[in-house]
């Protein structure tokens, strides 16, 4: 499954047109923004943080606790998954086992960001400390020699607040082998500065559709200048607020029986969905000595 979503994936970005993406953050999202009909997904390490953990991301779960849980995704759906993988845990070194470790999960590309250890999601976080632009581009460096599968995307993220010191650090990681570029928004204020940066930059853009870019641009001008536009937290959302109103109607009526929202997915569908009755029929096969059909 890893190699020929890594292939579609280079196929996307070569082919010049914008790939949307939704966040997950276990198996389950996975399949939706699959069944939902994504080109692509993004692990979101801000939701994994508070789905798995109750907490805020401030890169609290560990790197094989972020593996576990993309590897599970990978495993149950069929469409790239591109993997936020923080700050690689720690210098270049340990980036190194870090692209290994994903890209034998499956992957097909890895985001690596900027930021000093313990990272803050800027999502959240209004002060963000980052790694001098020597050691960025170091770790770049160790993730492009990391990989054994040349299809792996390599993903640079720069938390840089101005313009100018993103298109700068930019310009170095683009430089040290990154295949993307991508930037916060906070450092842009227009659609004019994210071209400059992608001219700059001389490879495509993968954009975190939030803040300023989700209100102030449309998608045909999201599609100007990113070769991925992620959409990081819409399932987490989403899915928080509906659990919330169906549990508290739930507890308040003390009873199933109550006016769910439209499209609220029945038991037996869900059944169908996770694929119950194809693992009951293989294991029949086995049972039985049959080959499986």
């Amino acid at each position: 499954m890893s190699v020929p979503t890594r292939k579609r994936l280079r196929e996307m970005l070569a082919s010049g047109k914008t790939a949307w993406s939704a966040g997950a953050f276990d198996a389950v999202s996975a399949k939706l923004i699959e069944e939902a009909g994504f080109d692509v997904m993004l692990s979101s390490g801000f939701a994994i943080s508070a789905s798995h953990l109750g907490e805020p991301d401030v890169e609290l779960y560990t790197m094989t606790e972020n593996l576990a849980v993309v590897r599970n995704m990978v495993r149950a759906t069929s469409i790239p998954l591109i993997a936020d993988v923080d700050t690689g845990y720690g210098n270049a070194i340990n980036v190194m086992r870090t692209v290994r470790e994903f890209e034998q999960a499956g992957v097909a590309a890895v985001i690596i960001e900027d930021q000093a250890v313990p990272k803050r999601c800027p999502a959240i976080a209004d002060v963000l400390e980052l790694v001098t632009v020597e050691e960025g581009e170091a770790k770049i460096r160790a993730a492009v020699a990391a990989r054994t599968d040349p299809d792996l995307v390599i993903v640079a993220r720069t938390d840089a607040g101005t313009e100018e010191e993103t298109i700068a650090r930019a310009k170095r990681y683009a430089a040290a082998g990154a295949d993307m570029i991508q930037p916060i928004s906070r450092g842009f204020t227009d659609l004019d500065s994210l071209k400059r940066l992608r001219d700059a930059a001389g490879v495509p853009l993968s954009l975190q559709i939030m803040r300023w870019l989700e209100t102030d641009l449309t998608p045909d001008q999201i599609e100007e200048v990113a070769g991925i536009a992620h959409y990081p937290l819409v399932a987490l959302l989403t899915a928080t607020d509906a659990m919330r109103r169906n549990l508290a109607a739930v507890r308040a009526a003390r009873s199933t029986r109550i006016n769910l929202p439209v499209g609220q997915t029945p038991l037996g569908d869900f059944k169908t969905f996770i694929g119950f009755d194809r693992v009951m029929d293989l294991q029949a096969q086995f049972l039985t000595g049959t080959e499986p059909g």
